[in-house]
Order: structure tokens, then C-alpha cells, then sequence
């Protein structure tokens, strides 16, 4: 489907067909974001991974991420960081299943995992984690503005008297300040012979001023450089993961026959144990059947946008130069014609197939595919599994006042990332009480 916002050409993509000859078969074609002049400032001018143009120095910039920042040995690393937050939580939980009261879910779940990304990339807790965690949610609510220019960007009027850019480079001027201080004092840090953090590990910015020092890489790692690789890993490492857990358990309570099966697979496994380490849900494959559906039913982003670099043929109609596209994921694994009860959360409907994140399963590309598919994906996974794996093994869970699942809140937050539009407030009943430190 293709609309005008104004005067930009703008093409929509719903059906699997269309996302492989864009993410695939012409994946070359539409390696660019579409950046308008809010994100241009936000994502210090397009400099940042994530919306950066497709040239040599974004390959670089993603050739670093993969191999020295977000591998596999590196995500594991950070498995103690995990254990360590995830148990934190469930103790607070206990706490307050004891006194009878519900939670706010949505906040606790949302600190938890913010609070992991700050650890695993900075290696301490941050004296400055309020102040920077209020700038990006400023920042990430701006992404999301549409400006007269925007739509109408041959006009020099339109360009004047709009002011949500100069907003924009307020924010981003303050996380930037933010990012600058905490860069400042790890490098004071391993001057003073403290390369590692508490666990012994490296975190994402003892890497980076490791590698900026060390030099050799072919791309200059200076300052910004590091502010905007940590800007991405902020952004899309927290509130991700965060909604996610929390449509998991939204489903898991509209679903009932779902939830006992699932909770019975990890009481069943972890029987006898007081605290979860990662190594016990290595084995939990209902647990990651429950994953993945929710990531069909709720992808965290529901619209992949990507640019057209050239003019070109899709499927038989043309795609203009400069055509912003989106890929409708939502839609996509909603798709009736992929999916059985396609409404349906039946996590089972994973057991029999060999559909992954990997990206070549089109119609399941919760992460995107081709040349920009989340780089994050494995430290995301990460992080939700030992977190629904220690929710469901702990606690029973039952809505306040009587509430029924059928009345459950399930609207989405308008926004890039899919969130729920209330938070879920649900009361804990303690089944195997985590270990008090």
C-alpha cells in the first residue's frame, strides 16, 4: 500500500511476500532508515548505529557490535548480572505478596531490566541512572513526532517555524552530558587499574575505551562514538524487553490452561530450588514456545522502517528514490493464511516447526531480518527468559478486586515500541519463597 505523508511517498508492506523482497531479495536496496528531522537529532545526526545510512562506517560500526559487544560469549558473560537483578526482584515480590498487595508489574519489571542494561554497560550501578533514564524516555517520546517539515520538507517556511528539532537537541544535549560523565569516570577508573567491573567482566564501555585506546580499529572510536553505540544499546535494550515480559504475562493471564502448563514445566525442572540460575532454563522448551508466541502476537516493533536508496520494481509497482517503508510486522504475524487462529495465544503451534529469530522465516520477524535485524536479539532473549522463568517458578499470580482475565487491559501505547497503553498491576502469591540475602 502506498500513501503521501504531505509530500514524502510513503509504502506500507503486510504480507510475507512483500517483507522478503524487501529484507531480502532487495535488502541492499533498502539498508537505509527513514530519518526525519526530529530522529536526525536524536540519533546525533545520524551517526548512531541504528539509524545510520548504509556506508562503510555503518558496517563498521555493526561489525563492532557484533564481534566485540553483543556476541554470544559476552551476553554470557554478563549471567551472574542477570541472576544476581532477577533474584533482587523476586525477594521485593515475596515482600509484597506477603503483605497481600498487588504490584505494578509493568514499573518492576521495567527497573529490572533497565537496571540490568546499566550494569552490563557501564559495570556499577550509575549515580546517574534517574537522571539519564528520565532524558531517554524524553528522547525515545520525541522519536515518535512528525513535524510540518517533515512532511513538507521542501519548505523553507515549515523548516522555521517549527521548534520540536531545538526540543530535540535539548535532550539529546543532556543524555549526551550524561553518557560524557559516566565515559569520564570509567576511564579515571581504569587508569587507576580497574578494567573490570565487581564480576571481573567488561562491560560495553570497558570495551569500547579499550579499544579506543588500544586503536587499530578501522574506524575511529572517539567520545561520540561510544555515546551513540550506548545510546542504541539503552534504547533498544530496555523498553523492549520490558514490554515484552510484560505482554508475556498478560497472555499467560487471559490464558489459564497456558499458564499452568507453562508453570508446571518450570516447577517441575527447578523442583527443590530456592533461586534460578540460567543454567536451569536451558532446558525449559515450553518457556521458549511461550516467547516466541508473544513476540507474534506483540512484536516490540511492529513497524520496521527502512528507506529506498534507489528507484526500483517491487512486486511489480514502483518504489521511488527516497520512499520511506514500512514493514508491518504486526500484521505479518497475524497473518491467517501463516497462522492458524491467528488471534489465538498457542504457544504450542512452535513445538512441530523449525521457525526461529533468525530473520529467513518471514512470517516471523520479530527482530527484522537481512542486513538490519536487531543486533541486540540474543542479550534481549537473555534477559526474558530467567525473568518469566523465576516469575512463573516463584509466584501464582491473580488479578486485584476480583478483576477476570476476560476484562484484562490488552490496548497498545501509541509509540515506536509496542507497550501496553496501561501498566498491569497483579498481585504475587509466594509458591517456592526465593532465597532472603
Amino acid at each position: 500500500m502506498q500513501i503521501w505523508f504531505g509530500e514524502v511517498p510513503v509504502v506500507v508492506v503486510s504480507t510475507v511476500e512483500g517483507a522478503q523482497e524487501i529484507l531480502k531479495n532487495q535488502d541492499l536496496n533498502f539498508a537505509e532508515r527513514h530519518v526525519n528531522s526530529t530522529i536526525a537529532v536524536i540519533s546525533f545526526d545520524a551517526t548512531d548505529m541504528f539509524f545510520s545510512p548504509y556506508n562503510e562506517r555503518w558496517r563498521q560500526l555493526r561489525k563492532l557490535s557484533m564481534q566485540e559487544l553483543l556476541t554470544t560469549a559476552r551476553v554470557r558473560s554478563f549471567q551472574a548480572i542477570r541472576e544476581q537483578e532477577v533474584a533482587r526482584l523476586m525477594r521485593d515480590l515475596a515482600v509484597s505478596a506477603d503483605a497481600g498487595a498487588a504490584v505494578n508489574l509493568s514499573s518492576s519489571v521495567g527497573n529490572l531490566i533497565n537496571d540490568i542494561v546499566m550494569l552490563c554497560s557501564v559495570g556499577s550501578r550509575c549515580r546517574y541512572r534517574e537522571e539519564f533514564l528520565e532524558a531517554l524516555e524524553t528522547a525515545k517520546q520525541q522519536l515518535t513526532w512528525i513535524t510540518v517539515a517533515d512532511l513538507f520538507p521542501s519548505s523553507k517556511l515549515a523548516r522555521m517555524v517549527g521548534n520540536a528539532p531545538r526540543t530535540a537537541l535539548a535532550s539529546r544535549q543532556r543524555m549526551e552530558r550524561i553518557i560524557e560523565q559516566i565515559i569520564q569516570e570509567r576511564k579515571d577508573d581504569m587508569d587507576s587499574g580497574g578494567d573490570v567491573d565487581a564480576a571481573g567482566k567488561e562491560s560495553f564501555v570497558n570495551v569500547l575505551l579499550r579499544l579506543q585506546k588500544e586503536g587499530g580499529t578501522p574506524i575511529s572510536i572517539t567520545n561520540e562514538t561510544i555515546v551513540g553505540l550506548l545510546f542504541d544499546i539503552f534504547s533498544g535494550g530496555s523498553e523492549t524487553s520490558s514490554t515484552t515480559l510484560i505482554w508475556m504475562m498478560v497472555e499467560l493471564i487471559r490464558w489459564p490452561r497456558v499458564m499452568a502448563k507453562a508453570q508446571a514445566e518450570v516447577r517441575e525442572a527447578l523442583k527443590g530450588k530456592s533461586t534460578i540460575t540460567e543454567d536451569d532454563t536451558v532446558g525449559l522448551s515450553y518457556i521458549d514456545m511461550v516467547i516466541k508466541e508473544t513476540l507474534r502476537l506483540h512484536s516490540p516493533v511492529p513497524l520496521l522502517t527502512h528507506s529506498c536508496r534507489e528507484t526500483c520494481k517491487v512486486m511489480g509497482y514502483d518504489v521511488l528514490k527516497g520512499t520511506s517503508v514500512f514493514v508491518n510486522v504486526s500484521a505479518i504475524c497475524r497473518d491467517p493464511r501463516y497462522w492458524e487462529d491467528a488471534e489465538e495465544f498457542k504457544p504450542e503451534r512452535f513445538e512441530t516447526n523449525n521457525i526461529d529469530f533468525k530473520g529467513s522465516n518471514f512470517e516471523f520477524i520479530p527482530f527484522g531480518s537481512g542486513r538490519r535485524i536487531c543486533p541486540g536479539m540474543n542479550l534481549g532473549l537473555a534477559n526474558m527468559k530467567i525473568v518469566l522463568a523465576s516469575l512463573l517458578y516463584h509466584f501464582d499470580w491473580k488479578l486485584p478486586d476480583e478483576m477476570a482475565p476476560k476484562d484484562l487491559d490488552v490496548r497498545e501505547a501509541p509509540g515506536i515500541v509496542a507497550s501496553k497503553l496501561t501498566s498491569l498491576h497483579i498481585c504475587p502469591v509466594t509458591r517456592v519463597a526465593p532465597t532472603i540475602a
